[in-house]
């Protein structure tokens, strides 16, 4: 809906105009719409409508009289009963006062004359009147004046802004018009004299003051002002004449970018992708997701920098702290903070945050901007702060995927993964030298670390300040799983591996956060796979379809990956941190229980198609509720290729938790699978030396 006072009063919904009858009607909208989403007294609103009649009569004519007004919008909750008073709820844009003088308010401060001209010609065509225009009210009288005061100003810096554009003979028509119209206002005879004179009409110039000089003596009873006098002495002396508007300056470039990181490494297919992504038009919004520590916010600080030029307006930057230990930013903050760099004063930016989010909006409008959200948690702390125009370009950074934005808003994503074993080599390189970082010594670390750029960067600074310790010791210490992420704490919350991952973790809902925690039972070698069934008996549920829901809370989150369909894995320092708080469960055996029945029930499913004769046995075990269907021999031993890893894991489990019998059902459900298949030779062996009482190895 759009509210329009720069003339008759009238209401617009879409292209078609909604008629307001009667008087009254019009001049209680006006009224209101005067003091737009402000409470007004019912009392003040009898009075400017029907004078000195008494409160009690004028009080029920108004309740009549709003309800019609009601009826006539057709959006009843648009004109807002409060406390003794009425007010019309506006939004940002829709009331042409509003949007004239945003438009004038920038134009102030846009140093460039075309562009001033440009936005103060668009705020002048709003207008189709006098504000207000017969309505013949008092309480108005202040308003209209104050309004058509900005008006004069507004086309005084018009012709100012064509005069530094050059179009001084363009103007002069105009100008003589407006003169004729306001001969008091001196300006308005500066600015004729001026087009005149770079015109090359010096005698027509000194007429034009002749004849202003002669009104103001004539009305007011004495001389022009001291820059009209100069002017004139100027045109004598035929000088050079540049006339600058007082109220422009530069407009503000901001460049907010955090500095460049450091021994920068890789990510040249991102970087590249970035690239392309920024001179595509049709692409405004670029998400850049990834797990916490992949190295996101230094990927888009690092392209940022180098890309800069490419954004003449400026780089807006603000890390909105979705993930963290701080409280996250709101979107009133980030706009203020934007506005005032963009040169927009403190008290010129609006309290409510959808009017500094139009704003907003309005000032970045068709500029060549860089805008980068850092740290976001969800779509809804972002569309607020999105450029209405696709000219600027947003960069994103999130842990989770922001599905959202990529849905409604046309965003495009790009997930980050973890660093290629070259790539992490070279970061150990850049920070600790060749020499002592050979591909060799540097393998082992790389994989403790999960090729996680923040991981490596901890323990390089550890490397680089044990001066005193021997490497091999240090890099043995560094690789010790027993420690745990221990070994990558940096005493900062900001960046200690563990302290990190909390955040995301936190940030779950709690049914999430529990399989996130429970994921910590599932065997942590690197390419074991975990599926979905084997979850849900984790959670104790029989409903494959919530595991799955929840299951997508954590990919889209970046805390597992879906490697195939229903299949899941989780990178080894995410693995470590979801063990600890499994340690953390209060019924953990009846955990293991479920899972280890999972997988006994099952594979004794399987193998009972394949040998028909076979006695059932799962050792008493919980049978799982959801279990995958196996219904022929081709998906027996597909579950059984499939699920081999974690079967071994689980004898392994079982026998480091001294459960004896298991160990051995295993064995004897399984060996006769494993070896008569050549390539499962090694596991068929492991199996029969853990029956015979071998240790278990860590799983």
């Amino acid at each position: 809906m759009r509210f329009d006072v720069l003339g008759p009063v009238r209401v617009r919904h879409g292209t078609a105009e909604v008629p307001v009858p009667g008087l009254l009607r019009q001049r209680l909208l006006a009224l209101l719409l005067a003091h737009a989403n402000t409470p007004v007294s019912a009392e003040w609103l009898s009075a400017a409508l029907w004078g000195g009649e008494p409160e009690r009569r004028g009080g029920s004519k108004l309740h009549l009289l709003v309800h019609r007004l009601r009826r006539t919008l057709g959006e009843p909750e648009r004109l807002v009963s409060d406390a003794g008073g009425y007010w019309m709820h506006v939004e940002p844009d829709e009331l042409d006062v509003e949007r004239f003088e945003t438009l004038l308010d920038l134009a102030e401060r846009n140093f460039d004359p075309q562009r001033r001209a440009d936005m103060l010609r668009q705020a002048l065509r709003l207008w189709r009147g006098t504000p207000y225009q017969d309505l013949d009210l008092t309480e108005l009288t202040g308003e209209a004046q104050r309004i058509d005061e900005r008006r004069l100003v507004a086309l005084e810096q018009l012709h100012a802004a064509e005069l530094d554009c050059g179009r001084h003979a363009f103007i002069i028509a105009e100008l003589a018009e407006l003169v004729r119209e306001n001969p008091l206002r001196e300006r308005l005879h500066a600015l004729l004299m001026t087009a005149l004179y770079r015109s090359g009409r010096q005698a027509d110039a000194l007429a034009a003051y002749r004849r202003a000089r002669r009104t103001v003596v004539d009305e007011l009873g004495l001389e022009p002002g001291h820059a009209l006098r100069e002017l004139e002495q100027r045109i004598l002396a035929g000088e050079h004449i540049e006339f600058e508007p007082p109220t422009a300056r530069p407009v503000t470039r901001p460049a907010q970018l955090p500095h460049d990181v450091p021994g920068f490494v890789g990510r040249d297919a991102a970087l590249a992708e970035l690239d392309r992504l920024s001179e595509k038009p049709e692409v405004p919004i670029a998400v850049v997701a990834g797990t916490a520590g992949v190295g996101k916010s230094a990927l888009v600080t690092h392209w940022a920098h180098a890309a800069r030029d490419r954004f003449p307006d400026g780089q807006l930057h603000v890390d909105l702290r979705g993930y963290g230990p701080d409280q996250p930013l709101t979107t009133t903050e980030v706009l203020a903070g934007f506005l005032r760099a963009l040169g927009i004063p403190g008290d010129a930016i609006p309290a409510d945050a959808t009017e500094r989010a139009a704003r907003f909006r309005t000032v970045v409008d068709q500029r060549r901007m860089l805008i980068v959200l850092d740290n976001a948690a969800a779509p809804g702390q972002v569309r607020p702060l999105l450029p209405g125009t696709p000219t600027s370009f947003v960069v994103v950074t999130s842990r989770d995927s922001l599905s959202g934005l990529s849905a409604r808003d046309g965003a495009y994503r790009l997930v980050l993964d973890r660093m290629e074993a070259d790539e992490a080599h070279a970061l150990l390189t850049d920070r600790l030298g060749e020499q002592l970082m050979s591909a060799e010594t540097a393998q082992p670390l790389i994989e403790r670390c999960a090729r996680l750029p923040l991981a490596l960067r901890v323990a390089a600074e550890r490397i680089h300040q044990s001066t005193g310790r021997d490497v091999g010791e240090l890099l043995e210490d560094l690789t010790d799983e027993q420690r745990g992420l221990d070994a990558l704490d940096t005493g900062d919350e900001h960046t200690s591996v563990r302290a990190v991952f909390s955040w995301s973790y936190r940030n779950l809902p709690d049914d999430a956060a529990r399989l996130f925690r429970l994921y910590g039972f599932t065997c942590r070698h690197a390419g074991h796979r975990v599926g979905v069934f084997a979850l849900t008996a984790l959670l104790g549920a029989d409903d494959v379809q919530t595991t799955r829901r929840l299951l997508d809370v954590l990919v889209r989150a970046h805390l597992l990956t879906e490697v195939t369909y229903g299949r899941y894995e989780m990178h080894a320092l995410l693995g470590e941190y979801a063990a600890e708080l499994a340690e953390l469960e209060q019924d953990r055996p009846a955990i293991v229980a479920r899972l280890l029945g999972f997988y006994l029930h099952t594979a004794d499913q399987a193998l009972r198609i394949l040998q028909p004769s076979r006695d059932s046995d799962a050792g008493g075990l919980p049978r799982p509720v959801a279990m995958p269907t196996l219904s022929n021999q081709e998906s027996a031993v597909l579950w059984l290729e499939t699920e081999r890893p974690n079967l071994m894991c689980a004898a392994e489990s079982a026998a480091k938790a001294g459960m004896d019998d298991l160990v051995d059902l295993l064995f004897r459900m399984l060996h006769g699978y494993l070896s008569g298949e050549a390539r499962y030779f090694d596991d068929a062996e492991r199996l029969r030396v853990l029956a015979a009482g071998a240790p278990a190895e860590d799983c």
